[in-house]
């Protein structure tokens, strides 16, 4: 939980069991936005979208797919303005994950198996005296300037212009789907569905929880 000028905080965790195929991560999508919804109306100012929970029995939701589901529900409920939204989730590593996700609607954004790496190398001197401290100092300083320049190729010139902007096409989605979790998009082809990306939704660090090389993980 944040505790951040008073402002309330939830977290909503956005994983499903394993083995539930493309109805659980449905159902998981319908919950995380049940539960974004009455957080709102309870006057919750800041929500996480956490898949700190995520393991063997677990599988955490793609980013991108609950970022922007819940995105749009809250401006189809008309109360998006009203709350900020961090999501904290193992995916990301490249700049172009980050502006994804921020292009998806994201507030801010936790790393926090990026960060948790960072700090494992560091302890074990993989970073050239850099103690971890320094590694996240750097590795945030160089998300942002990423960051801007991708903005800045794009024409914009704030973040807040970035935000839930969507510039991107959708390729070899269906329709349905596309229109169901990404309203706004423009549509250039396709033929997969929900359950078809399930299987791939499982990120690689993922599949290797409670593997003793990557205890640090947590």
């Amino acid at each position: 939980e944040l505790d951040y000028d008073d402002r309330r905080s939830r977290t909503i965790s956005c994983v499903y069991p394993a083995g539930s195929g493309g109805e659980g991560l449905d159902r998981a999508l319908e919950r995380i936005c049940t539960e974004a919804t009455a957080a709102v109306t309870q006057g919750v100012e800041i929500i996480i979208l956490s898949d700190r929970e995520a393991g063997p029995d677990k599988l955490p939701v793609p980013s991108l797919l609950f970022v922007g589901t819940v995105h749009h529900h809250l401006i189809r409920t008309g109360v998006r303005t009203k709350v900020g939204m961090v999501v904290e989730t193992g995916e990301p590593r490249e700049v172009m994950h980050y502006c994804l996700l921020l292009g998806y609607g994201a507030s801010a954004i936790n790393p926090y198996i990026a960060l948790d790496t960072l700090a494992d190398m560091a302890g074990h001197g993989d970073l050239h005296g850099h103690d971890a401290e320094e590694a996240a100092a750097n590795y945030i300083k160089a998300l942002g300037k990423g960051i801007l320049k991708t903005m800045s190729k794009m024409g914009i010139s704030t973040l807040a212009s970035y935000r839930g902007a969507q510039i991107f096409e959708a390729i070899g989605l269906k329709k349905d789907f596309v229109d169901r979790y990404r309203e706004g998009y423009e549509f250039v082809m396709g033929s997969r569905f929900s359950g078809s990306i399930e299987p791939g939704a499982m990120p690689p660090l993922h599949r290797f929880i409670g593997n003793p090389v990557l205890s640090f993980l947590g």
